[in-house]
């Protein structure tokens, strides 16, 4: 459907659900952002790259050049503002300059042909005056501009814009949102053996009659709802149907009055093709190799990215940022953390733990890589693409740059081997170097048994790594950030633990073992927060710690997995993530898969069922049951995501580009709305409804490494584990056993350290 007859579908929805015409007169919605600049910040507003601009004394102020031919050859402006056909608007705002000069401010198309059907003069003067300039829409598009050009002066001047103002049309901010069904289904399926509900929004009080339809519509099960009440996270009231009964194969729909849920699945190999789509993520994002179509697609195929062929200045011999360095290194490899084309060693070092971590846990998988085949299992060769890249990024010392990408903010879209911004390495930090001693630990210990050689230049990577973080303490990554993300920390306690816990778990050295400090609690991990990894890593070798102390890190892991499973029960839309200040975080997606691989290792040490099944059902969630109805992992479901924030997908941007890969998670809801698109389509939403589809919304809608690698092991634990948690043994199951690469050690590895890793000199 165009936009046009989508937007006159939501106007004749909203003209449904507005008051009678006297009230909608005074309705009066404003369409930009920041328009009084108060906050300090001029985001989102942009400048021509010939008009420097800066927020001073709580103005937009902009040097406009002299000799510049067009009108738009200086502008600066505000994108993505709707526009309804046929509707009024009116612009407003103060201007004063430090000459006399006449700028044209106006509402256009933001990409070609540039339709302009709202545009006015302004005569400014060195005394601020206010203007007001009025026009009906004759175009509907929702991402239009709001822009003042000021080209074609003879002579330069400051200008100074404040109090920006654009209002009208009747659609909110935000527009009246589809929801679809509100029977909320995991639009993938459920697994035969496996819990099998639905959510239903509702207004009443009393149970429901539900049925599930096979493909033909005939009704093959029935059952009433449970009333579970009003869900704060999303201001819903509920029901919830179980159908967990059910067990035979097909694809149905689940019906509750007239109201009938999405297709889904229901299949004991159901995750097989989605754990393999979450793994080639990472392959899809490779930096510094060719991108096949023999493995992934002529739609998704590119030449490789920053190898310093023009206009890519490239990886393979980068300077560091101005007063980090005065040497050059060859960072070539890795992967593009999200949805830019920055490389993070704190990101990525998570990252490829968990690939390793699932191969630990769930064995191995054919992977479409280049690699395929050869001596090392598939998802370690792919691990390896991002270790390679991590020990690349350590100096001689054992210190490790926190981060490689570009000198400045590039747009979308844009192919990796189309970027043509400088690249810059900046400063070694503590916690990065921290990174690199965790992650190549635990390559020592798993690639050992594939790669002697590699596995002993991992080890000393990480001795060379503790040794230097324990010399360089406090050496932080400072706030702010130009070109990528800061990934900022200054708390490395976390790190030193966990370091700490898997340099113990590699060469069984228990002066490692009394460093570590942290355990696992409810907040679980993240790149920032990594305590809770120093308990998974001893998890992997509790039968090396000795019955006292293993039972304790039994013990830990199952009191948060209890409080997890609580907050799953709590919830309307079973989601084990419940952020305790009641607001989503940033990629609040990957905290529920990684709140669910709690849930998982629980029960691999204990083999209490409920633990199982909460961590499958957390699937559910993050796959269409939820309060928007939405998958957030794209090819996967009715209604999944397909807009991620993205240089490269980008098809919404370019048609000739493609979508997200399947496979691929969106960050999920986020309340904090940190991104223009966010805030002006999301405000006042529920926390579990702050998302958007847009890949404008990187608040809400990026992609990154460590959420996938999230994804990826908690799809290997559900194709891994499709089983009855009964069965005598659980992974039986594994289609890949049959590849002796595909055996990966027992999940809680109890076996003796290797002697070729025990140092009697290490201390």
């Amino acid at each position: 459907m165009s936009f046009r007859s989508r937007l006159a579908c939501a106007l004749t929805v909203a003209a449904a659900l507005l008051p009678a015409a006297p009230a909608q007169a005074e309705v009066t919605y404003e369409r930009v952002l920041n328009g009084t600049f108060d906050g300090g910040s001029k985001e989102p507003w942009w400048s021509s790259e010939t008009t420097p601009s800066r927020v001073e004394a709580g103005r937009l102020c902009a040097e406009v050049p002299a000799g510049t031919v067009n009108p738009w050859d200086s502008m600066i402006g505000q994108n993505d503002v709707p526009l309804e056909n046929g509707q009024p608007y009116k612009l407003v705002f103060t201007a004063v300059a430090t000459k006399d000069v006449t700028i044209k401010a106006i509402a256009q198309m933001s990409g070609p042909p540039h339709t302009t059907p709202i545009a006015g003069g302004a005569d400014v003067t060195t005394t601020p005056r206010t203007f007001e300039i009025t026009g009906t829409s004759t175009i509907g598009e929702a991402k239009s501009q709001i822009a003042f050009q000021m080209g074609g002066a003879s002579e330069a001047y400051t200008l100074c814009l404040d109090d920006i103002s654009f209002t009208g049309g009747v659609i909110p901010p935000g527009g009246v949102r589809d929801l679809g069904s509100p029977v909320r289904v995991n639009q993938l399926g459920y697994l035969p053996g496996g819990p099998k509900r639905a959510t239903v929004v509702t207004t009443s009080r009393a149970p429901l009659p539900w049925r599930l339809l096979d493909a033909s519509g005939r009704a093959v099960a029935t059952g009433a709802t449970r009333v579970f009440g009003d869900d704060a996270m999303s201001g819903d009231h509920v029901h919830t149907a179980d159908f967990t009964g059910y067990r035979a194969r097909g694809t149905f729909r689940l019906a509750v009055g007239d109201e009938v849920s999405e297709p889904f699945e229901i299949n004991a190999s159901l995750y097989g093709k989605l754990r393999q789509d979450a793994l080639a993520y990472f392959y899809h994002n490779r930096s510094g190799i060719p991108i096949e179509a023999g493995h992934v697609g002529r739609a998704y195929a590119r030449p490789a990215g920053h190898m310093g062929v023009a206009p890519n200045r490239g990886d393979l011999d980068v300077p560091c940022a101005p007063g980090a360095c005065d040497y050059r290194m060859d960072v070539r490899g890795g992967w593009y953390d999200a949805g830019d084309h920055g490389k993070y060693v704190v990101n990525g070092a998570l990252a490829a733990w968990q690939l390793i971590d699932a191969y630990e846990q769930s064995g191995d998988v054919r992977l479409a890589i280049p690699e395929s085949g050869g001596r090392l299992p598939d998802v370690l060769d792919e691990a390896r693409w991002e270790l390679d890249f991590l020990l690349r990024m350590q100096r001689p010392d054992g210190m490790v740059h926190h981060k490689i990408h570009d000198a400045a903010w590039t747009g979308l879209p844009l192919r990796p081997e189309a970027d043509a911004q400088p690249r810059l390495l900046f400063p070694v930090s503590t916690a990065a170097t921290l990174n690199v001693a965790a992650a190549g630990a635990r390559c020592h210990r798993v690639y050992r048994r594939f790669d002697r050689a590699f596995s002993a230049r991992c080890l000393e990577a990480a001795r060379r790594a503790w040794k230097a973080a324990r010399a360089n303490p406090a050496l932080f990554a400072p706030a702010e950030s130009v070109g990528g993300g800061p990934y900022d920390d200054t708390k490395v306690s976390d790190e030193f633990s966990w370091a700490a816990a898997e340099l113990f778990a590699a060469t069984g050295r228990r002066s490692y073992l009394k460093a570590v400090t942290t355990g696992l609690t409810t907040e679980n991990f993240s790149w920032k927060d990594t305590g809770g990894l120093a308990d998974l890593a001893l998890a992997r070798v509790r039968g090396r710690l000795g019955p006292p102390a293993a039972l304790k890190l039994t013990g830990r892991v199952v009191r948060v997995a209890e409080r997890h499973l609580a907050d799953l029960r709590a919830q309307g839309y079973a989601n084990p993530f419940l952020p305790p200040d009641g607001k989503y975080v940033w990629g609040s997606s990957s905290a529920t898969a990684n709140t669910a691989l709690v849930l998982a290792y629980a029960y691999e040490l204990t083999r209490v069922p409920k633990y199982r099944e909460a961590a499958v059902e957390s699937l559910d969630y993050l796959l269409g049951r939820n309060a928007l109805n939405q998958s957030y992992v794209t090819g996967y479901g009715e209604r999944a995501a397909r807009n991620q924030h993205h240089r490269f997908w980008a098809h919404q941007l370019d048609p000739a580009l493609p979508y997200p890969a399947p496979g691929s998670l969106a960050g999920g809801p986020n309340s904090g709305l940190q991104d223009p698109v966010a805030q002006r389509n999301l405000q006042g939403c529920a926390p579990a409804k702050c998302y958007i589809d847009d890949i404008g919304s990187y608040a809400t809608n990026e992609v990154a490494v460590n959420w996938n690698s999230a994804l990826a092991w908690l799809t290997a634990f559900a194709d891994t584990h499709r089983t009855d948690p009964h069965a005598a043994n659980p992974h039986a199951a594994n289609p890949h056993a049959a590849d002796p690469r595909s055996a990966g050690p027992h999940p809680i590895d109890t076996h003796r350290i290797d002697p070729h890793s025990a140092d009697t000199n290490e201390r």
